[in-house]
């Protein structure tokens, strides 16, 4: 466990033990101090406030301000209403509580104290909105940030609408890039349809107390390909993060076969130019997926089984992948069926496809084609992706010969912080958007020769670590075969704790479960 989660955890403790004790102070049971969410509605009932206020905890990220100005409220209900007292609320309440809660001098006033002092509530509600501003994005930018699972290349180890913790402090905190930025939003401010940061001041990349990403972890990231992109997301162009401007350029090369990528770039450019923008990095798409690749480490995929430097890896028993169904029949391939066999189907999601020659994928997980019956199990084979273009590193824009599938993929080294390389024309191709885009040197070849910053050169030295990552939803997951590598800037935390889950109503049993 990590230094970050220690320190959480004994501030949870705090946090807790001290509201124990006010609660005693305020004629509430004590225990109710240690139950997540009903403790809050201890407190709204009994100061009381609007009932909507314990509900208002609920909305991600806007959520963690509004229990912080519960929290100061009924602290004022103690008689204390100095700047000092609201500080002390926001910023060490693991302290601060044990003191409200077990010191004599410390009493449970009500609401008379409340309705005699002063203070306009104009006033109450700035200094309160303030601190709980200032708290909740430390507390996002240093410790923990909500998360939401929109797609589902993670099923079935995360599902889609699953409500996440995400640790900032298990691969130590990241300052931002652009720290003029509006609150508790990412890159667009909602409605206006604008950025929501100025490029004023840039930080470069700092970390604080920096440790590694482990292989398995589930890490959520910025997209690397998100820098540039078509801000177009609406009717049948959807660009954004879903076709990236990169993507879009190489499939103009690829529908006119004599382009150069210049040429082909100068065609988007002059197709989409007004609705091109670019992001920094700490603005980009957060994107959640498995690490199964660390810095050094050799990748390849042999008929869907994952190899790291020449050693197989053990399969995840919730990540899926598509099988062919041997003997079609109606009753084999409908939901209800296939449930009886063990096999959760959600149509709609894509888990039961039409196939080429008229049977049928079923994508299920390895847990369920282990549960099955032989008998069973012999009507599932394995599918397997065919050659595809849109694979990094993109090997059909100079050798076809090349070309790899999402099914049999590699061998590909993961870049090492303090390594070196050849610049043969395989690393170019490899390699060169590392060297240039992520790591921000002026990469040229001129007349057979590479230039980096100008000077002639045959070998590079990485300056980061790089990560390989992809959905444990093989085949409904575009992740590091399609864009490549992700950065050590780029990772923004661990997925740690799922504490909501949501499907046409709460998923009960998801719920305050740890990530594996």
């Amino acid at each position: 466990m990590g230094l970050g989660w220690i320190i959480f955890i004994l501030a949870t403790l705090g946090w807790h033990i001290g509201l124990f004790g006010m609660f005693k102070k305020a004629g509430i049971d004590g225990w109710k101090a240690f139950v997540p969410f009903y403790n809050t509605w201890c407190m709204v009932e009994k100061m009381p406030l609007k009932k909507y206020w314990f509900f208002l905890q609920l909305i991600p990220i806007a959520g963690q301000f509004i229990t912080i100005w519960i929290a100061i409220k009924f602290v004022e209900h103690f008689g204390r209403f100095g700047f000092w007292h609201h500080a002390a609320t926001v910023f060490i309440p693991f302290a601060y509580f044990p003191y409200m809660g077990f010191s004599k001098g410390e009493r449970y006033a009500g609401n008379t104290v409340v309705n005699n002092y002063k203070k306009s509530t104009a006033r109450e509600w700035i200094d309160a909105a303030a601190f709980a501003v200032v708290a909740a994005t430390l507390i996002r930018t240093f410790v923990f940030e909500a998360y939401t699972i929109p797609t589902p290349s993670e099923e079935k180890t995360l599902l889609v609408n699953d409500f996440l913790f995400v640790s900032k402090s298990a691969y130590g905190p990241r300052i931002p890039n652009t720290p003029l930025a509006v609150p508790f939003v990412h890159h667009t401010v909602p409605f206006l349809n604008t950025k929501s940061y100025l490029n004023w001041i840039k930080i470069p990349y700092t970390r604080w107390f920096a440790s590694p990403v482990t292989r398995n972890d589930a890490v959520v990231f910025n997209f690397p390909e998100n820098d540039t992109l078509i801000n177009i997301e609406s009717g049948d162009l959807q660009f954004g993060s879903q076709t990236t401007y990169y993507q879009e350029i190489r499939y103009e090369q690829l529908r006119n076969k004599n382009l150069s990528y210049d040429q082909a770039r100068e065609n988007v450019w002059t197709n989409y130019g007004s609705s091109i923008i670019t992001r920094p990095v700490d603005k980009r798409e957060n994107f959640i997926k498995r690490c199964v690749g660390v810095a050094g480490d050799t990748i390849q995929l042999i008929n869907g089984k994952l190899y790291i430097s020449n050693k197989p890896e053990d399969y995840f028993p919730q990540a899926q992948r598509f099988y062919k169904v041997a003997n079609p029949k109606a009753t084999l391939v409908d939901a209800d069926n296939l449930a009886t066999l063990g096999i959760n189907i959600r149509e709609l999601q894509g888990d039961i496809r039409p196939d080429s020659d008229g049977g049928y994928l079923v994508n299920i997980t390895n847990e369920e084609k282990k549960n099955m019956s032989a008998a069973t199990s012999a009507l599932f084979t394995q599918y397997l992706d065919g050659p595809d273009a849109r694979l990094f590193p993109y090997y059909t824009m100079t050798d076809s010969s090349h070309m790899w599938s999402a099914d049999n993929y590699g061998k590909l080294w993961i870049p090492k912080k303090g390594a070196n390389i050849e610049l043969t024309a395989d690393n170019i191709v490899r390699y060169r958007r590392c060297i240039e885009a992520y790591e921000g040197n002026k990469f040229e070849q001129k007349e057979g020769k590479v230039f980096i910053n100008g000077i002639e050169t045959k070998s590079y030295t990485f300056k980061m670590d790089y990560f390989w990552l992809m959905g444990d939803n093989r085949h409904n997951s575009l992740d590091s075969r399609y864009w490549g590598f992700v950065p050590e800037d780029h990772v923004v935390g661990k997925a740690s704790l799922i504490f909501f889950s949501w499907e046409g109503g709460p998923r009960w049993k998801r719920l305050f479960r740890w990530i594996k």
